[in-house]
């Protein structure tokens, strides 16, 4: 089953800009987030799948990638979203070497090196550790330098020997008519060196399977989608080369009270119909624990927004925050006593114009409405 285009996935044209993407990104992925569609599997897959388009679409490299190749350019593991992502090749260089790798040697420093893949590790964090910043703690599965043989690969008290197909180079040549053709060698895939007396540990390649226990600094202020890269904490390379790295992908959750846009914040808070046409002063929750007070005028309506300046999220490398928005929900006043029922009768009976004016323009418009329908 094909997959599908990665700029209609975010609802973009291929030539929206880095901040339509970002847009694009942020609102789907509210939207279709698993906690707040927790009974939607669905909704699950896609929000994957829009972490995938836009993992690919933001990084220039790996859009001018796509938009020449589609997907064959992150096919092999090369680069692909989602869950753990071993082994760094693949993607556009292996397309490019494919076609010239061989003639010009381009594959032999990639293999030569046997440098370890890059890894990816998804992690949920609560919007007050976004706004606080936190230490976490991370399980990685993962391939480490095997202690056995120290990472080469070759049993204790033996030494990898010089591959008597290249004489120790990783390379071999052959003439093809005018041209001579440089390949890896198919014997060390391009080590220069073979082992002869395996580790019993590693089997020889160097390294093993093992969790690993890690700590990961996350500032105040992260946006869901941040992306924190720990340099060589990838998979360890093969026979002692250098490991990869491993990328670390932050997903804020949902919040029960508090909506996220940027480093502003918006609450809904509902107040009871009096206080709403009276006006006071109304306590509410701020992100980073306390409380605030807003005065609410007399005469509120429903959706009046209140911005407290200030008290919105932590920005990030920055002592600085955001706004926080409270908008208001006026609410009705239900399971009414008789004496309740009757002071409401006796306020109805005392209304007008001016208590309702909302009201009685809506009611004059519907009768001038009917009325022209008469004629």
């Amino acid at each position: 089953m094909s997959k599908q285009d990665y700029y209609e996935t975010l609802s973009v044209s291929r030539s929206a800009s880095a901040s339509e993407l970002k847009k694009a990104y942020r609102s789907l992925a509210m939207k279709f987030h698993p906690d707040r569609n927790p009974d939607d599997p669905e909704a699950e897959k896609k929000f994957k799948n829009i972490n995938e388009a836009y993992d690919v679409l933001k990084d220039a490299q790996k859009r001018a990638a796509y938009d020449r190749y589609g997907h064959a350019a992150f096919e092999n593991g090369g680069g692909r979203p989602g869950g753990f992502d071993f082994g760094a090749g693949g993607g556009f260089a292996d397309i490019f070497e494919e076609m010239f790798g061989d003639v010009m040697g381009g594959r032999r420093g990639r293999r030569a090196s046997g440098r370890g893949g890059d890894m990816r590790f998804n992690l949920d964090i609560t919007l007050e550790e976004a706004f606080k910043g936190k230490q976490a703690t991370i399980r990685v599965p993962s391939s480490v330098s095997c202690e056995g043989c120290g990472g080469s690969g070759a049993a204790g008290g033996t030494q990898p020997v010089g591959c008597r197909t290249c004489g120790g180079v990783g390379k071999v040549r052959t003439q093809q008519g005018f041209f001579t053709i440089e390949r890896t060698c198919p014997s060390c895939g391009g080590v220069g060196q073979v082992i002869t007396d395996p580790c019993r540990q590693c089997s020889g390649s160097g390294r093993v399977r093992k969790d690993r226990s890690l700590q990961v600094s996350i500032p105040a202020g992260v946006e869901d989608g941040t992306r924190i890269r720990l340099a060589g904490e990838g998979e360890a390379g093969l026979h002692g080369a250098p490991p990869g790295d491993l990328y670390i992908f932050l997903a804020v959750r949902a919040h029960p009270l508090f909506q996220r846009d940027g480093a502003d914040v918006y609450c809904k808070v509902p107040i009871p119909m009096v206080r709403a046409a009276l006006g006071g002063p109304v306590e509410v929750p701020v992100v980073d624990g306390s409380r605030a007070e807003v005065a609410i005028p007399g005469g509120a309506q429903s959706g009046n927004q209140f911005r407290l300046r200030g008290k919105g999220m932590s920005i990030l490398h920055s002592k600085a925050r955001g706004d926080m928005y409270v908008q208001v929900q006026v609410e009705t006043p239900v399971s009414l006593n008789r004496r309740q029922r009757e002071l409401l009768e006796e306020f109805q009976e005392q209304g007008g114009e001016k208590t309702h004016p909302e009201s009685h323009g809506f009611f004059a418009r519907a009768r001038e409405f009917f009325e022209n329908l008469k004629e």
